[in-house]
């Protein structure tokens, strides 16, 4: 299978994915700015948003796909069904009890994630009713990716990629009719189109599941070893997993007793760091994950190291570029997304501090995906625990000895350094613990690479001084103009690289057992 392919494929779904993803931020932006409301509302949805990718796409995902690529190289059809029938009952059965306890608990979890809201304000209240609305939103999520996992195991990445459009239009549908369907408070429409956009994404895989006979009934049996195989590696892996966001929640709970808007800005900024993220980072994890799963079930160790150079030049590739054009680009960026109704030129300035800081750690956080993937594959968890548990000190360390200095932008700035810190520490182990190698030839790739950055930067700088008012213009004419921006850019970025020596047919990865 010609992994570029289905990488390129993919790329371009999540990025119809992101687009949607900043008309909805745009849209809320205009609607709510950088306020009391959207302070709640980010509040409210981070903790459903947390569960999510610690138990939906992270620890579920990464513990159970390789252990499904195990059982579907030497099991029956049949067998395979059956116990994909028992982990999703186990995996209903444990979230509906996280659900339940969690809307009992909702004034608490509220007073414990953003402590600097006073509990008799507006924003407190508002938060626990959005809270209470979302929080079944994991259940939902967690099946959605359960069903992707599935997929992806049997080659059908594009579908999984596909069920976030599905929550974007639902957010963004209810926003533009949020008078009629919420007029006392519009922004609980915004919450309510949450768990609609779940029911979307648990539908659309299901017509899917049947289609490949995977579509099973959820049974549950508390015995079944295969079963318990899966939820004994998920609490180590939950550590590697939720350190990340361990650190947003004691980030946010650190943003809470700045000054309003500060949780606001730190959402903006991480948004846009999400697009080259999930265009790139989440995407080649994707495509790399059941290959290199399979391919240790095979013990075929040869396309695995062969695939893991491939994964990591092309994640120095993706990353890089998308680093230089988030740090030098950050105003006309947010401004183009963001800037309109009530997001102020202040709005812009905090948010663009924070977008430079993220942007310093982005290769960092891509290359960490891959490696701790390396390592999932492999059924080792406990070295990326070690690692994220040093990673999650050093992060917090910054955080506390520079948070009055620095201010909000500390949090993304420690999340850059510790991103870097994670990469460095867990390549280290993967070549000393597997005697992993890079292919010859990396030095003069990285002579190529450097010289396409230099012109990449080049062009950034001329074109923001060609350029020199962003505000221009409505919404549409702003994005044209940043869209054509942006080509240029990139398509310098290309043809240098061309000019260089790289070559896209270089990067054609076909394994032995594909040919």
């Amino acid at each position: 299978m010609n992994l570029l392919k289905s990488l390129t494929s993919m790329s371009f779904i999540t990025m119809l994915s992101r687009i949607l993803g900043f008309i909805r931020d745009t849209i809320i932006a205009r609607m709510f700015g950088a306020s009391v409301m959207t302070d709640a509302f980010f509040v409210a949805f981070k903790l459903p948003n947390l569960l999510r990718r610690i138990f939906a796409e992270g620890v579920f995902y990464q513990v159970f796909l390789p252990i499904l690529s195990e059982y579907r190289c030497r099991d029956s059809e049949e067998e395979t069904r059956v116990f994909i029938s028992r982990v999703s009952g186990m995996l209903i059965f444990m979230l509906t009890i996280i659900v339940v306890i969690g809307l009992l608990t909702a004034p608490w979890i509220i007073a414990v994630t953003a402590p600097g809201f006073d509990s008799s304000t507006e924003k407190f209240i508002m938060a626990i009713k959005m809270f209470r609305v979302m929080f079944p939103y994991i259940l939902l999520v967690s099946l959605t990716s359960l069903m992707g996992s599935i997929l992806n195991t049997c080659n059908f990445f594009l579908v999984p990629s596909f069920t976030p459009i599905f929550l974007n239009i639902s957010m963004i549908s209810f926003m533009l009719f949020a008078e009629y369907l919420c007029s006392h408070i519009p922004i609980m429409g915004l919450a309510w189109s949450v768990i609609v956009g779940g029911v979307l994404q648990c539908a659309y895989c299901v017509l899917f599941l049947k289609k490949i006979n995977m579509l099973v009934i959820p049974k549950m049996k508390f015995y079944d070893n295969r079963v318990c195989r899966i939820y004994k590696s998920m609490v180590p892996t939950i550590i590697v997993v939720s350190s990340s966001q361990i650190s947003l929640v004691i980030n946010t709970i650190l943003a809470s007793f700045l000054s309003d808007g500060a949780i606001s800005w730190m959402y903006y900024a991480d948004r846009l760091m999400e697009l080259p993220i999930g265009v790139f980072g989440v995407t080649l994890t994707t495509i790399l994950y059941p290959y290199l799963s399979r391919f240790i079930s095979n013990k075929n160790y040869e396309d695995y190291s062969c695939l893991m150079n491939w994964g990591i030049k092309l994640c120095f590739i993706l990353s890089l570029p998308s680093a230089v054009i988030l740090g030098v680009l950050s105003k006309p960026l947010i401004i183009t997304l963001f800037k309109y109704g009530k997001f102020l030129e202040f709005d812009v300035l905090m948010t663009q501090y924070s977008v430079i800081a993220y942007a310093i750690g982005l290769p960092g956080l891509i290359l960490s995906k891959i490696l701790t993937s390396a390592f999932y594959s492999r059924h080792d968890i406990k070295t990326p625990v070690y690692i994220i548990v040093i990673v999650l000190i050093f992060t917090q360390f910054i955080n506390l000895t520079c948070i009055h200095s620095l201010k909000h932008v500390v949090f993304s700035f420690s999340i850059s350094l510790g991103a870097w810190l994670n990469a460095g520490l867990l390549y280290w182990k993967f070549k000393k613990k597997y005697l992993f190698q890079l292919q010859s030839g990396w030095l003069f790739f990285c002579g190529q690479l450097i010289i396409a950055l230099i012109i990449l930067y080049a062009v950034c700088l001329g074109l923001l001084m060609y350029i020199s008012d962003w505000t221009q213009g409505r919404i549409f004419y702003r994005l044209i103009r940043m869209i054509v921006v942006l080509i240029l850019v990139s398509s310098s970025y290309c043809i240098t690289l061309w000019c260089v020596g790289i070559r896209l047919k270089d990067f054609i990865f076909l394994s032995r057992e594909s040919k």
